[in-house]
């Protein structure tokens, strides 16, 4: 195993002080918790958002946190979910009088921990709603999960609702919004290489040199199936093919698009993957909004890429384009 790391039992602990050193014109370190809070945090009398999940994934959560976005942002262990403890400690701390909103990517753990700290913070008085991201075509239930897992999408349910939140809309209508979000999100990935997880030391899971696994999860999980390296144009194209299966698009709706990079995919490949789903949709009459090419939720230095369409109508349309200032991403 080669990682430029210290202790693997403390990686989350020295990122986490690494992020805070580079921004901390957006966020702070809870000292009691390994949650990241926007820096003004609470902001008083606007809903808050909360997410987060296992490490390895940068720049989810932690990049996310700022105006228009997370206020605050829960790191777990690597590939795995934080505590209620850590969770509570994060609402705690963002409260800002008109609730919070905690943003739940469905896997077993993180909805188990999420939903025992929100019943603790019930008990503080405070208002406390939860939605569930499941935007992955791909499996229906998976090693982490029951059903689909929530990958990519996920970001663009930070965004919007953190645009409504942003607004001053009440805890209900930024609940409505980010349950749009999530109707209207699909999500599918495939994996080139694996990748090693530091307290284990090996990867993950093995691919032979010509194989790819299509459909895999951002830990690891097995996908739909392992084939030959093919074209980026088929890959791309069996990715939004599953997609539309799924959530019919008709000619003439817009849409956003996301090419989710898992870390160590170069720019140039991701470029390519999107000229070919531009083609694919186009041609279908799909109208493109947004085009996001990068790296949003990676998963440590696996090589790979997901695809992400968000269906818009002028609600989502707005709230996409709402400024954001965040550590990793200046407007999305």
């Amino acid at each position: 195993m080669k990682k430029l790391i210290n202790d693997p039992n403390m990686v989350v602990k020295d990122m986490l002080e690494g992020i805070t050193f580079a921004h901390p014109e957006y966020l702070r370190k809870l000292d009691n918790a390994d949650v990241l809070v926007r820096k003004n945090a609470p902001v008083k009398n606007k809903v808050a958002l909360v997410s987060g999940g296992g490490s390895g994934h940068e720049p989810a959560h932690g990049g996310y946190v700022g105006k228009g976005m997370l206020d605050a942002a829960i790191a777990g262990a690597v590939f795995t979910s934080p505590t209620p403890d850590q969770i509570y400690e994060a609402i705690k701390s963002v409260d800002g009088g008109a609730g919070v909103l905690l943003v739940i990517k469905n896997y077993t753990g993180d909805v188990m921990n999420f939903e025992m700290a929100k019943d603790m913070a019930d008990m503080d008085g405070i208002k406390v709603e939860s939605v569930i991201v499941n935007d992955d075509v791909a499996v229906e239930n998976s090693t982490y999960t029951a059903g689909r897992r929530g990958i990519a999408g996920t970001i663009f349910i930070h965004k919007i609702a953190g645009a409504k939140a942003e607004q001053g809309a009440t805890l209900k209508e930024v609940k409505a919004t980010a349950e749009k979000v999530i109707a209207n999100v699909r999500s599918m990935g495939m994996a080139l290489t694996p990748c090693t997880v530091p307290a284990a030391g090996k990867p993950n899971f093995t691919l032979a040199e010509d194989e790819v696994e299509i459909g895999m999860g951002i830990h690891g999980e097995p996908g739909t199936h392992r084939e030959k390296i093919s074209t980026a144009d088929e890959i791309a194209t069996h990715l939004v093919n599953k997609i539309l299966e799924d959530m019919p698009i008709d000619p003439g709706e817009e849409v956003a698009v996301m090419i989710n990079g898992l870390a160590a995919t170069p720019y140039m490949e991701l470029y390519i993957i999107n000229k070919k789903v531009n083609e694919i949709l186009t041609e279908k009459g799909i109208k493109i909004h947004r085009t996001f090419v990068g790296e949003f939720m990676t998963s440590l230095e696996m090589a790979g890429c997901s695809v992400t369409i968000l269906k818009l109508d002028e609600e989502l349309k707005d709230l996409l384009d709402a400024p954001a200032d965040t550590p990793a991403l200046k407007v999305l």
